[in-house]
């Protein structure tokens, strides 16, 4: 196995072409994506920092960084943290919500050009990103940033479709997000990401997560989704309809439960 996703499956950048790519995919869901989105389990940075893949003195580069989910729970911990987003608009969002953390700088770049030293980081890490990346590209770049002990931090709030909210928003998903959705849904897997990393250094669990949103949040968290289309569109609106169905079948005292197994991976990557 090389890491990478199935022969044949469809670059995401190409799929997203229209809108620029992988740098133009969330150009128009930055607002949703910060307001809605889940965060990420306090249970997982403490594993990390137990295990000393966090650590004080670490230089963290969050690559996809996005409006600054993870980078802000890692600020908020004490850690330097590069962001590293190519979309204009989501970055914004991370510069203007984390300018507060003097530890905190971002760069316009990719994963697989990041721009930075040889040899100059110690932790990378990629929440809800890495099946955007060419792999292969990826592989080589971090190993060239990363030092010789460096490590790989690879996390997704998945969705567990046993829950019926999340299979609820899986089937809306579905309807509106189409070919786009389906590949996205095909390349999270991740049954080939094991394949990313040095089999001795390669370590992955699971963790519960679980958000509360309200109905205008159950909103932004369904549009937030890349193969979603824009609320001010006629499929916009209709799925806006539907979302408010399904919030009123879910929520109970005004608010819903969103449950998510986070499944993160860590290690090294195996040589280019």
């Amino acid at each position: 196995m090389s890491g990478s996703p199935a022969p044949g499956a469809p670059s995401l950048p190409a799929l997203f072409s229209e809108r620029g790519g992988a740098g133009g995919a969330f150009s128009t869901k930055a607002a949703d994506y910060a307001a809605a989105r889940p965060r990420y389990p306090a249970a997982l940075f403490e594993r990390l920092r137990a295990s000393r893949t966090l650590h004080t003195a670490a230089q963290i580069v969050d690559i996809a960084a996005g409006t600054g989910l993870f980078t802000g729970q890692l600020l908020y911990r004490g850690y330097n943290v590069i962001a590293i987003e190519p979309n204009a608009a989501m970055r914004a969002v991370a510069d203007a919500t984390l300018a507060q953390y003097r530890k905190y700088r971002s760069i316009a770049a990719s994963a697989e050009a990041t721009t930075l030293a040889d040899a100059s980081v110690d932790v990378i890490t990629a929440a809800q990103a890495f099946h955007w990346f060419d792999v292969e590209a990826v592989r080589r770049e971090w190993s060239r940033v990363l030092k010789p002990d460096g490590r790989v931090v690879l996390v997704w709030n998945t969705r567990p479709l046993a829950d019926p909210l999340q299979k609820a928003l899986d089937d809306l998903l579905g309807e509106f997000g189409g070919e786009k959705q389906a590949v996205l849904d095909r390349r999270q897997d991740l049954s080939y990401v094991p394949a990313f990393f040095a089999a001795e250094s390669f370590e992955r669990f699971e963790l519960a997560n679980m958000q509360q949103l309200d109905h205008a949040g159950l909103v932004s968290l369904a549009l937030s989704r890349s193969a979603m289309p824009d609320r001010d569109t006629p499929q916009g609106e209709r799925a806006v309809q539907k979302l408010a169905q399904i919030f009123a079948r879910h929520a109970r005292d005004g608010q819903v439960n969103v449950s998510y197994r986070t499944v993160a991976f860590v290690g090294r990557p195996t040589s280019a």
